[in-house]
């Protein structure tokens, strides 16, 4: 399998409009079954890893998957999650539990095209015997496109230097094959100029504390200073899309750059008064968070290879 691209972020791809006011967001609609499992067996003993035997090894997996019938990425309790999810089928193919850790959480109904997850288990084949595995047994909105052998030091969040997101709006009534992907803005339009003109300003490394959501992880002493060094909006027809890349992102802070955008777009905030709400440092009203929708994580950012070379090898213990 090809590890994935390092820091060079591809070109950027065109885009169409934004909404008012967000509604809340709807609840999520009943998950569908999983694929069942086909008959899977393991490779024999004789096509095993000897450098394998015996220890933890790190494995790092790519997933996509479509938010809108999950409640979002971290486990819970009640509720189908995309960790959850990925933790029940690991455990039935390792026989062992299995804790996931991701490169980031998205919320209940937020998609992803490039989310980075790593595990540690006793596994002593190849990793497309895994990604084989996970072919089936998922949830029909998840899916597992690549998977490598990490080195024991790789942390999917930890070792991550920057993702990208995308946020999508859609000038009217978007087609079915569509909604689910994008918000729909109905009669109403953007002015497409004025977001430009206000995305600007908010690049570099500053204090987003104002755009944290309530319950941000501010409150857990993450640092709310972050290097926001790409905020790009793009038409193509009906469609405006939203473009960032960071070092990190607080709580919601995509989707209330979305909405703060979007505000101006609709002429309810000039680019000052969101430069001056940024600069305020205080989470309000006035910015609402675009509803969860139309935002895809793209890709996640690493400085060093992720990959073993030539494998992960054992690992003391698993974290």
């Amino acid at each position: 399998m090809t590890p994935p691209e390092e820091n060079s972020p591809p070109p950027a791809v065109p885009s169409a409009s934004a909404p008012e006011t967000p509604p809340s967001a709807p609840a999520p609609a009943p998950h569908l079954p999983p694929i069942p499992p086909r008959r899977f067996a393991l490779p024999p003993a004789s096509r095993r890893r000897p450098d394998l035997a015996g220890g933890m090894s790190r494995l790092v997996c790519k997933v996509a998957y479509d938010g809108t019938d999950f409640l979002g990425w971290q486990a819970q309790r009640d509720g189908v999650t995309i960790q959850g999810a990925l933790e029940a089928r690991l455990a039935q193919i390792v026989q062992a539990p299995v804790r996931v850790h991701g490169s980031g959480r998205t919320d209940a109904g937020v998609h992803a095209a490039g989310q980075v997850f790593h595990f540690d288990a006793f596994w002593e084949h190849e990793p497309a015997v895994l990604l084989r595995a996970l072919r089936t047994g998922l949830p029909r909105g998840i899916q597992v496109f690549d998977a490598w052998l990490g080195r024991p030091d790789f942390h999917a969040r930890f070792s991550a230097r920057g993702k990208r997101y995308r946020y999508r709006f859609f000038e009217g009534y978007a087609p079915p094959q569509l909604a689910r992907y994008v918000f729909s803005l109905g009669e109403r339009r953007l002015d497409f100029d004025a977001m430009r003109e206000a995305a600007e300003p908010l690049l570099g490394v500053h204090d987003f504390s104002a755009f944290g959501g309530s319950g941000s992880d501010i409150s857990d002493g993450e640092n709310p200073v972050k290097d926001l060094r790409r905020l790009e909006l793009f038409r193509r027809g009906p469609r405006i899309d939203l473009i960032t890349e960071a070092s990190g992102y607080l709580y919601k802070m995509v989707r209330r750059l979305a909405g703060g955008l979007m505000q101006v777009g609709l002429g309810r905030m000039t680019p000052a008064a969101l430069l001056a709400y940024r600069e305020a440092r205080v989470s309000a009203a006035v910015v609402p968070s675009a509803p969860p929708c139309g935002l895809v994580m793209e890709r996640v950012f690493y400085r060093t290879p992720w990959n073993a070379a030539p494998c992960a090898g054992a690992l003391g213990a698993a974290h």
